[in-house]
């Protein structure tokens, strides 16, 4: 039995995603996991028919759930499904369909309303497809521009977030012949601050150690393969040192960066560009990498993969990245809260950085 008060447990939410793709799958072999329901109330949002399907084809998955259709009735004793629809919807694992973007959109919208009302205290995303969900509706590129929108953020970054590594994105769903233009002074300041902020809000880090990738192949070889290290990477990092309190360094290049582990010296890693991030953060995450948008005033994060439409349905997805999205939403939670207290109660902070520093004095001497 838990021993944690069930007002203590924060309410995720975990919206479905593509109910084509392994999304419902990776949700239901995560919260089978009874110690999970000690630490938080878990929220599936999509219908009892989405949800016993995926069961059926999961024959070692022993879930039970309660049903609800409003937030009077939640169990923090059980899994909790908020049925968003009542329709039967075909479900065909690994096909792109209409109905399963559809349905995707109307869970990540009926979660996001649950968490601006309160009823949840953080969101978990499962992955949708860009092909079968942006359209008139949901005029969108994915999750991060559409949260932005939803929570009338000012800015948002993408930021990738593993044991060994966070990395977050200057430009995000962008072609590479259009990545170009947004490589400005100003949008790179933005971005800095969005991460000093996060580290510090989100992680805890005081003064954190932020490197900054470069453009162009070997950083530009000081102007010879490309100018835009010269003229606006190392103009916006000696800005941001003169304006921050971040320890700020680059630009690197990205393939030395990673191949010789600097990117374990450092706190978080600025990437210019989507794949320049997210190919060395993907090999070198162990499946425990989590998507986490920086920015919002609520917790949002996401696995670090797609729908995986090749293997929907086969009950060979890994659930390690859904676990550690789980996971890190949560510790984002208790961070943030413990960021406000320390605000309201510089003393608080202080005490609380003497009795780290007491215990690592017993480690030490035992």
């Amino acid at each position: 039995m838990s021993t944690i008060p069930d007002n203590n447990r924060p309410v995720i939410g975990i919206s479905c995603g593509d109910l084509n793709g392994i999304g419902l799958e990776l949700i239901l072999k995560t919260i089978s996991n009874s110690r999970l329901l000690e630490i938080c109330t878990p929220v599936i949002f999509a219908s009892n028919k989405a949800i016993n399907f995926y069961r059926k084809a999961l024959p070692e998955n022993n879930l039970n759930f309660q049903s609800l259709k409003d937030f009077g009735r939640l169990n923090h004793k059980q899994v909790n499904v908020f049925n968003c629809w009542e329709e039967d919807v075909a479900i065909t694992p690994g096909l792109l369909t209409e109905a399963g973007g559809k349905f995707a959109v109307i869970s990540l919208t009926s979660a996001v309303q649950a968490l601006k009302e309160g009823h949840i205290d953080g969101l978990v995303t499962a992955p949708i497809n860009k092909k079968n969900t942006q359209g008139e509706s949901f005029p969108f590129t994915g999750h991060t521009p559409y949260l932005k929108d939803a929570f009338n953020a000012r800015e948002v970054l993408m930021l990738m977030v593993a044991p060994n590594m966070r990395v977050a994105l200057l430009t995000e769903h962008v072609p590479v012949t259009a990545v170009g233009p947004f490589i400005t002074k100003q949008n790179i300041l933005s971005k800095l601050r969005l991460v000093e902020d996060s580290m510090r809000k989100d992680f805890g880090i005081d003064k954190p150690k932020i490197a900054v990738l470069g453009l162009n192949p070997h950083a530009g070889d000081e102007g010879l393969i490309g100018n835009e290290e010269e003229e606006i990477i190392k103009p916006a990092i000696k800005e941001f040192k003169q304006q921050g309190n971040s320890i700020v360094q680059g630009p690197f290049s990205a393939d030395a960066f990673f191949a010789r582990g600097y990117h374990e010296r450092f706190d978080a890693v600025l990437a210019m560009y989507h794949d320049q991030g997210l190919i060395p953060f993907k090999s070198l995450a162990h499946g425990e990498g989590v998507n986490f948008t920086a920015g919002l005033p609520v917790v949002r994060t996401s696995p670090d993969h797609g729908t995986a439409f090749d293997i929907a349905g086969k009950n060979v997805a890994d659930e390690s990245s859904m676990f550690s999205a789980i996971f890190t939403c949560l510790d984002i939670i208790r961070q943030r809260e413990e960021f406000i207290a320390n605000r309201s109660n510089p003393l608080k902070k202080v005490s609380n950085r003497f009795l780290a520093n007491a215990v690592d004095e017993r480690i030490e001497e035992e």
